[in-house]
């Protein structure tokens, strides 16, 4: 998504030379390709598949809504085993006209209902706390402390994890000791990177290369690398302006922006 005018054949075909060396594959560029087929394309070409982006949405007003959402989330355990990967994303959704409370006790629901199919396919769930904003409409868990939450509502689940993304949670006061109790737990599955501009123009597809903007990252990658996580670190920015100009000069930028951040 981060380079979302190109196909996953552009991505296969251009990382790998700008020192890309893995890729997180969202569902919608899956349409039309079967994933064992574009998993076996992007490995070939060099890049490691972190992940499948994304499962979730699971709070809804009915049964029958929240019965889709797992459906559909059993449909991307499948598309991430034919894919190869071995993690799914959750964007854990959030509604209108749903009490964030009762949002999260679906979530934890909904969660609890793939979990068993997930095991039995290897993958792991990794819960992505998103930034406040979306609270209403995106994410009812909005901090590391209440997707820690939920792992434990559902007593830790060895394939139940979190992805961590500064973009999401850099505003936390307490996001140090909860980077540190998830790692303590497992639970530090993926680190996503970019940054937030000042001002946002829009608050989902206005985000900022790496330095580009307030959030400290290289505080919270120290963090990170200090509990040990091994994982790459994952650029993904979405910007209207971004996906608008030539994806190679773009996807210079960003390699120019990773490696002036890790070399400060």
């Amino acid at each position: 998504m981060t380079t979302k005018p190109w196909t996953l054949d552009d991505c296969a075909r251009h990382y790998p030379p700008a020192g890309v060396q893995g890729i997180t594959v969202w569902r919608q560029h899956l349409e039309g390709h079967i994933p064992q087929h574009a998993g076996d394309r992007l490995r070939d070409a060099g890049l490691d598949i972190i992940s499948l982006c994304r499962g979730g949405f699971f709070p809804a007003p009915t049964a029958a809504e929240r019965q889709l959402a797992i459906d559909d989330n059993l449909l991307a355990i499948e598309q991430a085993h034919g894919l190869g990967t071995p993690m799914i994303v959750l964007v854990c959704g959030a509604h209108p006209g749903v009490p964030l409370p009762e949002a999260r006790q679906q979530i934890a629901d909904g969660i609890a209902a793939i979990l068993p199919v997930a095991q039995q396919a290897g993958i792991k769930l990794a819960i992505e706390p998103l930034h406040p904003m979306y609270a209403g409409d995106r994410s009812a868990i909005n901090t590391l402390a209440q997707a820690n939450a939920v792992i434990d509502q559902l007593h830790s689940p060895k394939n139940l994890g979190i992805a961590l993304d500064v973009y999401h949670v850099w505003w936390d006061e307490t996001l140090q000791s909860q980077i540190e109790l998830t790692a303590k737990h497992d639970r530090l599955y993926a680190f996503h990177i970019c940054d937030w501009k000042t001002p946002t123009l829009d608050l989902l597809n206005d985000r900022g290369l790496m330095g580009e903007g307030c959030i400290p990252i290289m505080q919270i990658k120290t963090w990170v690398n200090q509990t040990g996580f091994t994982g790459p670190d994952e650029v993904e920015i979405f910007s209207t302006h971004y996906w608008s100009i030539d994806q190679h000069d773009y996807l210079k930028k960003i390699t120019q922006s990773y490696q002036q951040l890790t070399t400060m």
